[in-house]
């Protein structure tokens, strides 16, 4: 029986080597949030694949999200949480709230988290070194989301943000020593406002800026589905582009699919979009012949 095991590992070794090999000196970017934060088992299982990939020469860099805390603290101090068109709306009392849970609690615990699974983390928001530059997002309204505005009207959401550029260099310096970088999704503008920043899109800013290998989109289902319930992979951008029209893709997915579909029209070779309720998704994803989600590429 042992040696049966040790011959499986053996195997699992072997699969993993040419991919190693393809990625080492290579940047892959990884949303990291929701349902892969949800148990302390599937918290150390991400901070063992990102310490893996780091030991053998892949530069993990971590953007993360906290919805949920910021949630759970908001209604502690008896603030209800309201949304229009998936944005929080953020007045200046929440972005404070925001601030504590992304740059402070949230932050801190996926960098202590690398640490006690044997890697090297700092973290940072994208104050640090103007990481982030920020400006407002403004939203259209619509009928369906937002009753109380005239349709086309502009929404004004508070301390919501989108990314304007993002200076790779404090990133570059991390990837090139032994840290990984852990990023919460707060920008700047040039007046030294904060804003809230939707941690998929910051991922995939980061992402083209640095050229990275990879984006990894870690979410609560299996991947990208066709009508059937069926599991799409290996999809070129203009596949993906057909799936949008036709309706496969429709939703929340849809958001996370134009922003894996940017990234790889922007210089990312691949975009991943994977179940982060599996143990060792990124991983799988990325050392093992068979994958686990949908990858999509330029071509």
């Amino acid at each position: 029986m042992e040696q049966t095991r040790a011959t499986e590992t053996a195997h699992v070794l072997i699969e993993a080597l040419p991919y190693i090999q393809r990625f080492s000196g290579k940047t892959v970017v990884i949303k990291y949030g929701g349902n892969a934060m949800d148990t302390e088992e599937l918290q150390n299982s991400f901070a063992r694949d990102v310490v893996l990939m780091k030991a053998v020469g892949i530069n993990p860099v971590i953007v993360h999200g906290g919805g949920p805390q910021i949630g759970e603290l908001l209604a502690r101090l008896g603030k209800e949480s309201k949304f229009v068109q998936g944005m929080r709306v953020t007045d200046s009392e929440t972005m404070d709230v925001v601030q504590m849970v992304l740059g402070g609690l949230v932050n801190k615990q996926i960098v202590n988290l690398i640490h006690r699974n044997g890697g090297r983390a700092v973290g940072l928001t994208g104050k640090d070194g103007e990481l982030i530059r920020a400006r407002k997002l403004l939203l259209k309204a619509t009928d369906a989301e937002a009753p109380e505005y005239k349709t086309s009207e502009i929404i004004d959401i508070g301390h919501v943000g989108e990314v304007q550029g993002i200076d790779s260099s404090v990133l570059e310096m991390l990837s090139d020593s032994d840290f990984i970088p852990v990023i919460a999704p707060i920008g700047v503008d040039d007046e030294g406002n904060s804003y809230n920043i939707n941690a998929d899109l910051v991922a995939g800013k980061v992402s083209e800026v640095l050229r990275a290998e990879k984006l990894i989109l870690l979410t609560n289902v299996a991947g990208l589905k066709d009508k059937q319930g069926k599991i799409l992979t290996g999809l070129s951008a203009e596949r993906v582009q057909e799936l949008i029209a036709d309706g496969t893709i429709f939703g929340g997915m849809l958001p996370k699919i134009e922003c894996a579909l940017s990234a790889v029209q922007n210089g990312v070779a691949s975009s991943h979009i994977i179940d982060g309720r599996v143990a060792h998704a990124v991983l799988l994803e990325i050392l093992t012949n068979a994958g686990i989600g949908t990858l999509i590429t330029r071509r």
